[in-house]
């Protein structure tokens, strides 16, 4: 009897998963994780309670890397809706540029190909299976959001992982796209990648939120890229958004496969992850 009362406090205060596996305490904190050669710290929050079969929610961070900033951010969105929290850190030494991190770390210096388990993609998929010896889940499905330089991210995600476990994504205020055809060449297209058209058809297929600040309107932001391709998709992240929508929606229709992805703006907000939390909380969780 001593052990079951024991075993029932333990599970009260988070302690113990309902697998049996270690579970790490209520609240904040991270740990190390490797995959493909790199080394990440993984930041993450689990509320007072959590159960085993909780949500998950992986949020990705944006060009400042700064993973820790951004569980800050989700914290009060997790006791809320009491999910556990999992945000990885690219950091700019383990996959160092855009090109490393954001755009998935697909080709070496040379330009050749690097293998699939190199990619920054590749790390999520086994982030996750990491996470019941790690954190006690037992979930078998994820959500996934990212703002920024992180939405580039998730938006990408989706193409070069078919067969992720990914149920709801959210890719808000991207700075520019890698739209979704084979006529444009990588980075602002799939030409040339190792993305096919079957990967393509289950992106569509996918419950995708492209969010945007309807005052993400600085065509002179520092973050933002301006060459000749990212121009052509407008000058500011808003109108890059919507361009990117409009764009993929014709693409899906010309392939004829269902096209789950939606648009949703949040008024009044510029390019400011905190403040476009609380739309992506809504959409995530939208009963």
């Amino acid at each position: 009897m001593k052990f079951f009362r024991h075993l029932t406090i333990a599970l009260s205060l988070g302690l113990v998963s309902l697998m049996g596996q270690p579970a790490a305490p209520a609240g904040r904190g991270n740990f190390g994780f490797e995959n493909g050669g790199h080394k990440l710290t993984v930041w993450y929050y689990r509320p007072a309670g959590l159960t085993a079969d909780a949500p998950v929610l992986f949020v990705i961070h944006g060009v400042g890397r700064n993973a820790e900033e951004y569980l800050g951010d989700w914290i009060e969105f997790a006791d809320q809706k009491h999910f556990l929290l999992v945000v990885p850190e690219f950091s700019k030494a383990e996959f160092p540029g855009e090109e490393a991190f954001n755009s998935g770390n697909l080709f070496d210096a040379a330009g050749g190909p690097r293998p699939r388990g190199q990619w920054s993609f590749s790390v999520i998929e086994p982030l996750f299976d990491a996470l019941p010896g790690q954190l006690g889940t037992r979930r078998k499905d994820y959500m996934i959001y990212g703002h920024s330089a992180g939405a580039q991210f998730v938006q990408r995600f989706l193409y070069f992982v078919p067969e992720a476990r990914v149920t709801r994504a959210i890719a808000a205020n991207a700075g520019w796209y890698m739209l979704p055809t084979f006529a444009t060449g990588f980075p602002y297209g799939l030409k040339g990648t190792a993305a096919d058209a079957a990967a393509l058809r289950v992106a569509f297929a996918r419950p995708m939120v492209v969010l945007l600040g309807e005052a993400d309107t600085d065509a002179g932001h520092p973050a933002l890229r301006h060459t000749p391709e990212s121009d052509a998709q407008g000058l500011y992240r808003l109108a890059r958004g919507q361009f990117f929508f409009a764009h993929a929606k014709a693409e899906a229709e010309a392939l004829h496969v269902p096209f789950h992805w939606t648009l949703a703006t949040a008024p009044g907000i510029a390019h400011v992850n905190k403040a476009m939390a609380p739309f992506a909380v809504r959409l995530l969780f939208p009963d």
